[in-house]
């Protein structure tokens, strides 16, 4: 029995290995989420704003003592289609009056399965601020590390944060998408993030379904290195293509795109207009895919 039980553990752990081999080559991994344990440390540094994600109102209720906050409100501009990223002014203004500077460390958690904190993440490397980390598993795990929660504001002395131009090969325009719908690479995937009922009544065409909370364990913290590998490569998605992701608004796709980076995916677009913008012209094509796919509940809107 042991050497039979022997034998499958390592039948198993080359079926790994090879999934791994397989799948093209991955960028350094592991560089930006971190666990509650990792976040004490760094926060009791010198240089390291810790930044609570939530809503204003959120935040006013409880948020981690010492934390100040940019909600997702900060970072997006008004228009017709919601959520677009802000422009560089009034992120460098933002960034500058919570103490942030070029050569601030950020730690960022939100109360939100990961999105607002990924969606600030990513705004960040957009615009040329890479030394950021965000706490998998949001306040709750914070908590459970033992950090202490507050209602109290945070007062910080403003800094000079001065952005990069916009990188905007972290961003997929329409008409980028609309290229891959009408003539389409084989190494390009769209990824819609959203849940199965938001799917069913469209999705751009070609997408690849992967519901964003499927980088999530159950209690909220994300997916280990090797699990969202080979969740995207079962999907065929390796680091060899170039994934676009979106959803609503793109602020689940800011979930995957941070699930992929940290596992060392790099060619990564998040298409910033999203589901939002691509239906506001009748003439851009929706599929309405089949339903074989198990619908799962308790999924949180990004809204």
């Amino acid at each position: 029995m042991r050497k039979r039980n022997y034998l499958i553990t390592v039948v198993c752990v080359l079926m790994t290995l090879l999934v791994f081999v397989s799948c093209g080559n991955y960028a350094e991994s592991g560089t930006v989420i971190i666990d509650g344990k990792e976040a004490a440390k760094l926060v009791d540094t010198n240089g390291v704003i810790l930044v609570d994600a939530q809503k204003a109102s959120a935040y006013a209720k409880g948020h981690i003592e010492g934390a100040v906050n940019i909600g997702r409100t900060d970072i997006v501009k008004k228009g017709l289609v919601v959520n677009m990223l802000a422009d560089k002014a009034v992120i460098e203004e933002v960034f500058g009056s919570r103490g942030i500077s070029n050569s601030t460390t950020v730690v960022i958690y939100d109360n939100n399965a990961n999105m607002d904190a990924a969606r600030l993440w990513w705004t960040f490397l957009v615009y040329g601020h890479e030394n950021v980390k965000v706490v998998g598993g949001g306040l709750e795990e914070m908590v459970r590390a033992g950090f202490t929660t507050s209602t109290e504001a945070v007062n910080v002395a403003p800094a000079t944060f001065t952005a990069s131009e916009k990188n905007t090969d972290l961003i997929a325009t329409t008409a980028e998408v609309l290229s891959q719908v009408n003539d389409p690479m084989d190494d390009v995937a769209l990824i819609d993030t959203r849940t199965i009922e938001e799917v069913e009544v469209g999705t751009i065409p070609s997408s690849i379904h992967i519901n964003y909370v499927k980088n999530n364990y159950n209690d909220g913290t994300y997916r280990k290195i090797q699990d969202i590998r080979i969740i995207y490569k079962e999907a065929g998605i390796t680091p060899d293509c170039t994934a676009i992701m979106y959803c609503k608004t793109s602020i689940r796709g800011a979930q995957t795109f941070l699930a992929l980076y940290n596992a060392g995916y790099r060619n990564l677009k998040l298409y910033d207009g999203a589901w939002i913008e691509w239906v506001l012209d009748a003439d851009r094509p929706v599929q309405l895919p089949e339903n074989d796919a198990p619908v799962i509940s308790n999924t949180q809107d990004e809204s």
